[in-house]
């Protein structure tokens, strides 16, 4: 794509599928050039961008600090701006509350790093862009994906649950100390249909059974949240959680 610095620039991370790709393909149609990033899926990735209007793919894992500051570092070459960043890549892994033992030292350490270290360096990365962005009239902006795991006692395991608490705590923090120039909110879904959730159906009868809405999320649900969010001009510091009113029961 020929070099712009007329649309607004977006970074989607973890964006080749699921909610992410959702996330996407929304701001593309609200007039953002996407940056499509993952960690291993490049076909799926280079494809998706091929689909957007306005859009490129960038490969980094964000375990590693060298690639989370390449990444950004791309991300602001390829427009020249950026003026959103959405921390959507995340890893979960399943691990009974129960069980101690199984929550290993290392799996606290993969989990803390991917899903809360990484959101909050990118983001000190992209500061100084981010900022330049809110000099052309309104705040920048950063959307953190979040979990109703890190509201309620909930989650695939302790160490996913808390690292999307510290994931939200970082959220209210980073909003206190990037104001007014960088919005910052999260996103906290509970159960999303995708295909890593297609067989949890002890969690889909839940959400049937007990939700208000009677059903899970979907993908484009939690995209026009955050496509919401991105939109505002003014509200910063919030966590919605958007589980179809299951917290209420």
């Amino acid at each position: 794509m020929a070099h712009t610095q007329s649309s607004p620039v977006a970074l989607v991370t973890g964006s080749t599928s699921g909610i992410g790709a959702a996330i996407a393909r929304r701001l593309s149609q609200d007039g953002y050039a996407v940056i499509v990033h993952s960690r291993s899926s490049v076909d799926a990735g280079q494809a998706l961008a091929r689909e957007l209007d306005l859009a490129c793919y960038l490969q980094a894992d964000l375990g590693i600090e060298t690639d989370r500051v390449r990444l950004v570092q791309e991300s602001v070459a390829k427009w020249g701006r950026l003026d959103v960043l959405v921390n959507n890549a995340g890893i979960s892994r399943v691990v009974p509350h129960a069980d101690l033992t199984a929550a290993t030292t290392d799996l606290w350490h993969e989990i803390h790093e991917v899903n809360v270290v990484a959101p909050f360096r990118l983001a000190a990365a992209a500061e100084s862009s981010l900022r330049a962005a809110s000099g052309r009239g309104r705040p920048a902006c950063i959307v953190n994906i979040s979990s109703h795991a890190g509201v309620r006692p909930k989650g695939a395991s302790i160490p996913y649950a808390a690292s999307k608490a510290a994931l939200n705590h970082v959220t209210r923090l980073l909003a206190l100390a990037l104001a007014p120039d960088i919005r910052v909110n999260a996103v906290a879904p509970g159960l999303v249909d995708t295909p890593l959730t297609a067989t949890w159906t002890e969690a889909q009868s839940l959400w049937q059974d007990r939700a208000p809405m009677h059903r899970a999320a979907n993908p484009g649900d939690i995209a026009q949240l955050v496509a919401m969010l991105v939109a505002s001009d003014y509200l910063t510091g919030e966590i919605l959680v958007a589980d179809g009113g299951l917290n209420l029961t």
